[in-house]
């Protein structure tokens, strides 16, 4: 239980930075996206500050054994670029260039009650369930 609160905290924490930093306007972001017409490039910022935390984060927070909450870490161990990475990469960045919106502020815009955003999420999670097929271990 601790664990789910602890959870939603940090995506309700993480929705009102998106929210702030206005990534749930998918005409910003494609304006950002756009950079051979009407390009906005305050985002920049946005990316740059979400990275240098993740980076410090992570440095930090690998030198102990284990989470908080958890038994063990659970930090992807491939390194290799194979055929699911690149339609899975492609597939992202195509939606995302079309739409303006990727998975956390699609989500995150369904708190406005759009219409659009429902369908970008039911998009994203047909798309998860199509790649699950498709690449499933046989």
């Amino acid at each position: 239980m601790k664990q789910n609160l602890i959870a939603l905290l940090c995506g309700v924490i993480f929705g009102i930075g998106l929210s702030l930093s206005h990534m749930i306007n998918p005409n910003k972001v494609l304006n950002f996206l756009d950079i051979s017409g009407n390009w906005d490039p305050s985002l920049i910022f946005v990316m740059a500050g979400a990275l240098a935390v993740a980076f410090v984060s992570f440095k930090l927070i690998l030198k102990h054994s284990a989470p908080v909450l958890a038994d063990s870490f659970h930090v992807f161990g491939k390194s290799s670029v194979n055929k699911p990475l690149i339609i899975g990469a492609a597939t992202f960045g195509i939606g995302w260039g079309m739409t303006g919106y990727c998975p956390g502020p699609a989500v995150s815009s369904l708190g406005l009650f759009s219409v659009e955003s429902v369908f970008i999420v039911v998009a994203i999670y047909l798309g998860f369930f199509v790649c699950n097929r498709m690449f499933e271990q046989k």
